[in-house]
């Protein structure tokens, strides 16, 4: 039996010194990488003569170049800072004023709390939640609401350079139209606009400009088409046709998705109502029944699962009722 053994281990050492010699060892060594270069230098490659000088961009590549530098803009765009997403909001307040309003009002609403019987715990978090919570919430919710607005006067906007341009007004002249007939926040974006292009700044940047204030893909479009075309030339004016035309064709369909998830959209309302509205029918007609689960330890422990898991299925129904389009 002992010999046994150890021809057994000894074979099983040979197998797995072999399977390392096999697979492992040509990596350590940097055979393999050195296998590679020689066959990469080894390679035979046409000889491609270099034009003397400096070559002229082809139109095809002033477009690439144009997207890639938008894209980088957008990948920018995802990490935004304080005063741009006040600015996104339409609001003239500068971060400093921010800050110093939501402390107030986290102040406020723990005195408040407090002093109304509320306990320490649930006064740190209800001023915790309204210094934090509750000013974000206003700016998320004024940041859509404008972008709502904008899209809205967008695409007439655009109709508008259109038939500017080929009336023979240049774009900028066209951009002066809208400032001065267009309701907010079309007027103010694109005032910015024409005051950065005044100052020195190319017209193709000062419409990318525009993404940032508005970060919605119809302004991210139409500062392509701007960029593209002042780097390469083209008919702007059937550009931004088609871009028109596509912007009125995603309103029409942003539509046409929102009436088809309606009927989705107040089924979960109703469900997630239902025990809320159970819960408090309940309390009316029998008081002691229900009480126990705030008065007795397993029915605090049984609440706080009904919350939770409540939470996790409103969370789920949000996520397969709201449509990114």
């Amino acid at each position: 039996m002992t010999m046994q053994m150890i021809a057994f281990f000894f074979l099983a050492s040979v197998a797995a010194g072999g399977v390392a010699w096999v697979f492992i060892y040509p990596i350590l060594s940097g055979e393999r990488h050195a296998a590679r270069r020689i066959e990469s230098v080894s390679r035979a490659e046409p000889v491609v003569r270099k034009p003397l000088g400096r070559p002229q961009k082809t139109r095809r590549e002033q477009v690439e170049e144009s997207l890639k530098d938008l894209e980088e803009r957008q990948k920018k765009a995802k990490s935004v800072p304080l005063s741009v997403r006040i600015e996104q909001a339409g609001l003239s307040w500068s971060k400093r004023q921010y800050i110093i309003t939501s402390i107030i009002l986290g102040v406020v609403v723990f005195v408040v709390t407090l002093g109304t019987g509320g306990g320490l715990p649930a006064s740190i978090g209800l001023g915790f939640a309204a210094a934090f919570g509750l000013p974000r919430w206003i700016l998320s919710f004024l940041k859509k609401r404008r972008e709502t607005k904008f899209l809205e006067h967008f695409p007439d906007s655009v109709d508008i350079i259109v038939r500017g341009i080929k009336s023979g007004l240049p774009l900028i002249d066209s951009m002066k139209v809208i400032v001065n007939d267009s309701p907010e926040p079309i007027r103010s974006e694109f005032r910015q606009i024409i005051e950065i292009q005044m100052v020195g700044m190319p017209l193709g940047e000062a419409c990318a400009k525009l993404f940032e204030r508005i970060p919605l893909a119809e302004a991210n479009f139409f500062a392509i088409v701007v960029s593209i075309q002042q780097k390469a030339g083209g008919n702007l004016s059937e550009a931004l046709g088609n871009l028109s035309r596509v912007l009125r064709d995603r309103k029409r369909m942003k539509a046409k998705i929102r009436a088809m998830s309606q009927e989705a959209k107040a089924s979960a309302a109703i469900i997630g109502a239902l025990p809320i509205v159970v819960m408090l029918v309940v309390y009316i007609t029998s008081p002691t029944y229900i009480s126990l689960l705030w008065t007795e330890p397993l029915g605090r422990i049984m609440l706080m699962g009904c919350v939770v898991w409540m939470s996790c299925g409103l969370f789920v129904m949000r996520k397969m009722i709201n449509f990114d389009f």
